[in-house]
């Protein structure tokens, strides 16, 4: 069991002689410390600029970096926090080897006994099974050079095809959607054009909790008058707020942005010369929606059908206006499709390539922009290449100074490799920074999975619940242990600078898969001697992509605090709004315009599971909480997961505020506290992701794709509840006795 998150007050006792300090909950600007180290946040792609404070190279405290363009001193409650984790006692320290004697399942060995267990698996099951037998998952809260490095030597070290990562859990849609259509997966605008919209349309994305720092943006459009149209099933903070409220039925997205698109063309709401200068395919994606008129919208959202036609003219009459999107439209098996929708509408009216005009993605991880880019992603290579286009394969085989031929071709997504390993195809498997136990849905299907494994390693610097099952774990690196670049949700490029070394014998995860990969006999492919090396030549490898690096230098990154892809050479000042002038990244500069038809999610209401379930976060925790649920502070703000149920619900079944209800779908069951609230809809229960075991939301959902993205459908399961019988199955882990009856 995890040891107590760690407090300031503990920070405190220990550094209390160095500090000229506040009362516990604040640090003042006077701290007797060694250095002030500026970076950013380790938590979502907002990627907030931050100073870090150091003493006996330990992270003790934090000041705004006000200068910083995006956020400007401001931060969330995870990045006002986020310095207390490297202090907390979980920190992995040295190499572990599954040992069950020991008392904890582990024991402590060398580094060199670790890898060459590591490497002689790989040898022994590849001889075995073949290559691809052996697969590696990864994660983008890792900086641009571990992720390009983790592409060259999963296909060259590794020499598997089997290569995903956990971005295939996030933004995996609207890149998809947006290279359908757009030519090229960015944020087509920098965040400062937000306030330059007269309408802003949020759809799928709670704001206020996952993107905060974004809402700032959000405030000073209205401030300039901007109207607001929120589209979800739950009323969010920023949607009490709205202009127009779209409480839509969840699984039914693309028959909402259907209809507006249907009234955009019934009343000539439309940018004509845009369309016929800058698309196609306009007819065809205008037949897919011409039954949808608002009556039928009506039905199949549960939207009133004035409410609609309210949002369709405020979005086609204004001159300028943003629609930002998030996992709420993209965690479906339609997710690419609803995604498609939004950009149609975008497309309709002529918003894009002008300031304040553009449908973005908000994404969601710390680089999972700039991981998407970097050729970690089955389908990829670096520059957002094709892998199974031959053009891209010869340059990336040219600048790795191999044969076309040694590079694998096209593998498994992520939850495809989880399934193949629970058909027992794939023997092997080593992952860093990625939680697939708590991250993937339907937890026991992933659990067996592992557990079916010959081989598991784990690189990673807490002992995650994936590491549990593992037979080698190895101590890596956090965020402010280590240089180098990520890529925020806006496009912008930023510097990650070291603050701290990492503690006892851990290590920068990237220098470890260079020892595996010399193991392996492959060292001369992988000859780098810091971080900027691996930049530079990430640098030449993403040329002439659509993701281009090539004229963003690392100075310029530190010096500019930050410049946009693409710079396709030295010198170039970087793009931060994409389509000015009409010029797409297609082969012929126009944007396509793609019929979208509406289809149910894969499960829908029956009589045995009759209520809607969906997933999401909360503002004080972040992903599977490998890092949040060991930070004191944001565990005290929201100890356990709670099960958001409507007052006409819960009477229905005889719940009331902080009773224990059970939750159960076709693939599991849950305990949870009720949060009685008349801000989700009455069909519909919310429960939040981010913790393990019993707690895990993801005991319910399931494992059905998007055929394209291949995102799992995390946003619509269909369940049944009941009051439990009054025990408390979900309890504040800081409350659970330990088996010797000791607190934990």
């Amino acid at each position: 069991m995890a040891k107590l998150p760690v407090t300031e007050e503990a920070l405190m006792a220990k550094f209390g002689p160095h500090l000229n300090v506040a009362p516990p909950g604040g640090w003042n600007a006077g701290l007797d410390i060694d250095k002030e180290v500026k970076t950013h946040c380790c938590f979502c792609g907002q990627q907030c600029g931050i100073v870090l404070k150091v003493k006996d190279n330990e992270i003790v405290g934090f000041e705004p970096w006000y200068e910083f363009p995006f956020n400007e001193g401001r931060l969330c409650p995870k990045g006002v926090k986020r310095y207390l984790q490297g202090s907390h006692p979980d920190r992995l320290l040295a190499p572990l080897e599954r040992d069950e004697s020991a008392s904890d399942g582990f024991r402590e060995v060398e580094w060199d006994a670790a890898l060459d267990r590591v490497v002689s698996e790989i040898q022994r099951i590849q001889e075995e099974h073949g290559a691809d037998s052996f697969a590696m998952l990864s994660g983008v809260s890792l900086t641009n050079e571990k992720s390009y490095l983790i592409g060259k030597f999963a296909r060259l070290a590794l020499g598997t095809a089997n290569l995903d990562y956990n971005g295939r859990l996030c933004m995996a849609s609207a890149g998809a959607a947006a290279k359908k259509a757009l030519g090229v997966d960015r944020a087509p605008n920098p965040w400062s054009d937000i306030p330059l919209a007269d309408i802003v349309f949020i759809a799928g994305a709670n704001i206020a909790e996952c993107a905060p720092i974004t809402t700032s943006y959000i405030w000073r459009a209205r401030d300039n008058g901007a109207k607001l149209i929120v589209a979800d099933p739950r009323v969010t903070p920023l949607a009490r707020t709205a202009d127009v409220f779209l409480g839509l039925k969840i699984g039914t997205d693309s028959a909402l942005m259907g209809t507006i698109l249907h009234i955009l063309i019934e009343r000539d709401w439309l940018d004509h010369d845009f369309i016929e200068q800058h698309t196609t395919g306009f007819d065809a994606a205008a037949a897919a929606v011409r039954e949808y008129t608002p009556q039928w919208g009506a039905e199949i959202t549960d939207v009133p059908a004035s409410r609609i036609e309210e949002a369709a003219e405020l979005w086609g009459t204004s001159a300028t206006g943003m629609l930002l999107h998030a996992r709420g439209i993209e965690h479906h098996t339609k997710g690419v499709e609803n995604v498609l929708s939004c950009i149609n509408l975008g497309l309709a009216t002529g918003k894009y390539g002008k300031p304040g005009c553009g449908v973005s993605t908000i994404t969601g991880q710390g680089n999972g922009q700039g991981g998407r880019e970097q050729g970690h992603k089955c389908d990829q290579l670096p520059g957002n290449r094709d892998i199974t286009n031959p053009e891209h394969r010869e340059y990336i085989a040219s600048v790795w100074g191999v044969d076309e031929s040694e590079i694998p071709g096209k593998g498994l997504s992520a939850q495809e490799i989880m399934n193949e390993i629970h058909a027992g195809n794939i023997k092997g498997l080593l992952s860093i920074c990625f939680n697939p136990a708590v991250s993937l849905p339907d937890t026991k299907f992933t659990a067996e999975a592992l557990d079916k494994l010959e081989f598991y390693s784990v690189i990673d610097f807490f002992m995650s619940e994936s590491a549990l099952h593992a037979d080698i774990v190895l101590p890596g690196s956090l965020h402010e242990e280590d240089e180098g670049t990520v890529t925020s949700a806006e496009g912008r490029v930023i510097k990650i600078n070291q603050a701290v070394s990492p503690p006892g014998k851990a290590r920068k995860d990237w220098e470890i898969l260079l020892d595996i990969a010399e193991r392996l006999g492959k060292k001369s492919l992988f000859t780098y001697d810091n971080t900027e090396e691996i930049f530079n030549e990430m640098r030449i490898a993403s040329h002439g992509g659509t993701a281009d690096y090539t004229g963003i230098t690392w100075q310029r990154v530190e010096d500019e605090m930050g410049m946009f892809w693409p710079a396709p050479e030295i010198g170039h000042p970087g793009t931060p709004r994409l389509f000015e002038g009409g010029k797409f990244f297609t082969d012929d500069g126009r944007a396509r315009f793609i019929p979208v038809s509406y289809r149910p999610p894969a499960e829908v209401v029956d009589d045995e599971y009759p209520i809607w379930l969906t997933t999401g976060r909360v503002i004080s925790q972040y992903l599977s909480g490998t890092q949040t649920r060991r930070i004191g502070p944001l565990v005290d703000q929201y100890p356990e997961p709670l099960c958001e149920i409507h007052p006409n619900l819960a009477a229905e079944y005889g719940i009331s505020d902080g009773d224990q209800m059970t939750v159960t779908s076709r693939r599991g069951s849950m305990t949870l506290p009720a949060s009685v609230v008349s801000t989700i809809r009455p069909d519909t229960l919310f429960i939040p992701y981010h913790w393990a075991g019993k707690k895990s939301a993801n005991q319910l959902t399931q494992r059905a794709l998007d055929p394209v993205s291949k995102i799992p459908e995390y946003k619509v399961s269909v369940v049944r509840i009941e009051k439990a019988d009054g025990s408390v199955a979900v309890t504040d882990e800081r409350d659970m006795e330990l088996t010797d009856g000791s607190q934990a």
